[in-house]
């Protein structure tokens, strides 16, 4: 007989079924133990099964079935970890902490199928779970195209959902600035209202940025935002510009602008088009500094978070030398306000770069030279990595190559399969798992404006990499192969039309199959 995995989504670090029919769920189903995981268990069910059990808590009937979510702090599986017991009479959630406990009720619900008599089972199993990598994030792109607060909100808990726990705020970009500060008021006043294609823009009052913040952290999620500096700033000159120097128009701009138009970039006029790498600050300047003191000061302490993501990519305007004594300075200042920083892997050419910086590989599986050696020199320097290789897990590419939604730079389109055959380890030689921090799916959104496009690009290649983030390394499990990943893929489907997430039906999965 074949093997049939259990349809869950990261694959656990262990799973076994084990005797007996399982744990009939009904109304008279017992919830305990810890009440907001209790709670999560019983939101997530009325959502993929329209059953909404009692409230956590309540009195339960004579003889009830209980599912109990219990917290036991010295458990030493480590942070973020669970296990799982079922049988006919109960379901047990044992974690040493809230998060834990929270993912383990998101494993808990992909369990639940029907019993072949119209009502839902949760199968007898035996589940001992436990991250691969700490930070396991998404970005989001808010400057290209401006999302509200409730957008915002519903993309956290969708990531939240498969298990990942950073979200990456891409909050400055050539097209606009997104986050209000008190210390510097004209960033928004002047540099806040358009976005691609002549779009609305918009920004996040401090309250809304407190409110996504919040909404994370019920998620276990923790935000990081980025400033992205010396280039990646055209919206900062429309605000302050003596801080920037003239866009630096070269064939690369001009044939971008003419393949997807937007115009070339001037000083002084908003930038509605894709290019970039044209823009920089003026990284000799002492009054750049004296300006990024007062914005990262603010948002250091807006975020309570340890990160604070400087960006330092795509640099084409900035002189070299000028550009490492820049970051050098940017990541010692961070540090210096108590944050870990963060850069693009570019930071890895810096020499003097801050100790503490995180830097976030962004090449490709099979990696560009330069590439490679930026993200090894980070390593030699004792820094990890955030693994995001773009023609894996860049969720903006386009799944489809005919599809409206996406782009295509990143070798080509990216299929769900590519998007998992991929190894964290294997990307740049030399880097291993204790270099890795670990791993993050960006979503740049040029061509995204709303939840719904949101969604059509992220679902399903989401999944494969919450799969690499959280689950053991390729090949270390029979169930870590791309066949089991995408018959637990299917299993996915129908929770996630039920709540409605308008998911990309990639023809690579049998959907019909669940």
């Amino acid at each position: 007989m074949p093997h049939s995995p259990l349809p869950l989504v990261p694959l656990p670090a262990s799973a076994a079924a084990r005797e007996g029919a399982g744990l009939r769920i009904g109304d008279a189903t017992h919830l305990t133990g810890d009440l907001d995981a209790a709670a999560a268990f019983a939101d997530l069910l009325a959502v993929r099964t329209g059953i909404r059990l009692a409230a956590p808590g309540a009195a339960p009937a004579e003889g009830a079935d209980t599912i109990e979510f219990r917290l036991e702090p010295t458990r030493a599986a480590g942070r973020e970890s669970y296990a799982i017991t079922v049988d006919a009479a109960s379901a047990v959630v044992a974690a040493p902490d809230e998060a834990g406990l929270y993912y383990g009720a998101q494993t808990l619900a992909q369990l639940v199928t029907g019993d072949g008599e119209g009502g839902r089972r949760i199968p007898s199993v035996e589940i001992a779970d436990a991250p691969r990598f700490a930070y396991r994030g998404v970005m989001l792109d808010v400057s290209r195209h401006f999302f509200p607060v409730e957008t915002v909100c519903a993309f956290i808990d969708r990531a939240a959902a498969l298990k990942l726990n950073h979200l990456h705020l891409h909050l400055t970009d050539d097209q606009g600035w997104r986050i209000e500060l008190a210390s510097r008021p004209e960033l928004t006043a002047r540099a806040s209202s358009t976005a691609i294609g002549g779009d609305a823009g918009g920004f996040y009052t401090r309250a809304d940025y407190a409110a996504i913040v919040a909404h994370a952290a019920s998620r276990h999620m923790t935000v990081v935002p980025e400033v992205d500096v010396p280039s990646h700033t055209h919206a900062i000159g429309l605000a302050y510009p003596d801080l920037a120097e003239a866009p630096v128009i070269t064939d690369t701009v001009r044939e971008i602008a003419a393949q997807f138009g937007g115009g070339l970039p001037a000083a002084g006029t908003p930038y509605t088009g894709f290019a970039v790498g044209f823009s920089s600050l003026k990284t000799r300047d002492e009054a750049t500094y004296d300006f990024l003191a007062d914005v990262l000061g603010e948002l250091a302490a807006m975020t309570p978070g340890p990160y604070l993501h400087i960006g330092g990519d795509e640099c084409l305007g900035t002189d070299p030398a000028d550009f490492a004594e820049f970051i050098a300075r940017v990541t010692e200042m961070v540090a210096n306000l108590g944050k870990t920083p963060i850069a693009w892997h570019e930071a890895g050419a810096v020499r003097e770069i801050a100790p503490s910086t995180i830097g976030q590989y962004w090449g490709l599986v099979s990696p560009t030279a330069d590439s490679a050696a930026a993200a090894q020199a980070l390593v030699r320097g004792g820094s990890q990595l955030i693994m995001s290789p773009a023609d894996a897990v860049y969720l903006d590419m386009k799944r489809d190559p005919e599809g409206p939604l996406g782009l295509l730079w990143a070798n080509g389109a990216t299929s769900v399969q590519r998007a998992y055959e991929w190894e964290p380890t294997a990307v740049i030689d030399g880097v291993g798992e204790a270099d890795i921090l670990g791993v993050e799916a960006p979503l740049w959104t040029e061509t995204v404006r709303t939840l719904a496009d949101i969604d059509a690009l992220v679902f399903p290649r989401i999944a494969a990499a919450a799969e690499a983030a959280w689950s053991p390394a390729t090949g270390t499990d029979p169930d870590r192969t791309w066949e089991s990943f995408r018959v637990r893929l299917a299993a996915q489907g129908a929770a996630w039309e039920a709540a409605g997430i308008g998911f990309d039906r990639s023809p690579e999965i049998d959907w019909s199959a669940a």
